[in-house]
């Protein structure tokens, strides 16, 4: 599932291989992912058009165009989603044997997809030749004009620590649940928020009102330090303690059998021995 690592390198990818193209073609036939816009709104809106520039927030993306003159793109991956641009691919993680056929496929991140371009959700078809591609299999992406992000909270990877002890450090809610609260903070997902639990020792069913301000500090330089390992290794799924994330898991560092629970109504994982 794409989190905020994942959806950088998704950002990174366009900005390094779909800007300063034009688009000479877009196909938003999916009214589903392309919701609320019409077929043929956002093509008419981004057809002639260049993409300037890629933004990124938590886990919503938007790509600027015309310098900041014309409509933005917003994009978002949602359960499973990868952006594709000449056969470069970066979102959603591969497993062991998808990542085996894309190199037997030359790097196409799925080879089925010439035989289901119903995955192929939303193509942007550039005058140079190429294309980028949002694929989802489980089309829970979005393209979308100008979107509003104003529902967010502060980046995850960038907020202060004064604005990350405000913002998080209050309420009865247990503390895993709070720091995916995407309007409190953006860009925390499932796995990402138990590994940084877990490296900052701190338990997910903690009251999040309840922590002191070296603890919230501690948690925030986990949940930084959990996103750029993340980022280096190729997704949230590199991390020391997802591998553990399984019924007859332990904890990697002193070997205690793990807690599994639902919190915030997500599967959840830690150590009831170092997280307290």
């Amino acid at each position: 599932m794409p989190e905020l690592p994942e959806v950088e390198a998704a950002r990174a990818l366009i900005e390094r291989a779909a800007l300063q193209r034009e688009i000479a073609v877009v196909d938003d036939g999916d009214t589903y992912v392309c919701r609320p816009h019409a077929p043929g709104e956002l093509a008419d809106a981004l057809t002639g058009r260049t993409l300037t520039a890629a933004n990124r927030i938590g886990k919503s993306m938007w790509v600027e165009t015309d310098e900041g003159e014309g409509p933005t793109l917003g994009l978002h991956l949602g359960m499973a989603g990868r952006i594709i641009i000449d056969g470069a691919h970066a979102g959603d993680p591969l497993s062991a044997a998808e990542s085996r056929e894309a190199e037997e496929a030359g790097g196409h991140p799925d080879p089925r997809l010439s035989g289901d371009p119903a995955w192929a959700r939303f193509t942007v078809e550039f005058a140079d030749g190429g294309r980028l591609v949002l694929f989802d299999k489980r089309r829970l992406g979005r393209a979308v004009l100008n979107p509003d992000l104003t529902h967010l909270g502060p980046d995850a990877a960038e907020i202060s620590a004064a604005d990350f002890r405000a913002r998080v450090g209050r309420g009865d809610a247990p503390l895993k649940a709070r720091i995916m609260d995407q309007s409190v903070l953006a860009g925390v997902g499932n796995l990402l928020a138990d590994e940084a639990l877990w490296r900052a020792e701190i338990s997910p069913v903690r009251p999040a009102g309840e922590l002191d301000d070296d603890e919230l500090n501690r948690l925030r330089r986990a949940i930084r330090a959990t996103t750029r390992d993340a980022i280096r290794l190729g997704g949230v799924h590199t991390g020391t303690l997802i591998e553990h994330r399984r019924r007859d898991g332990h904890c990697p560092r002193c070997g205690a059998p793990l807690v599994r629970a639902q919190v915030g109504g997500r599967t959840t994982w830690w150590c009831p021995e170092e997280q307290r």
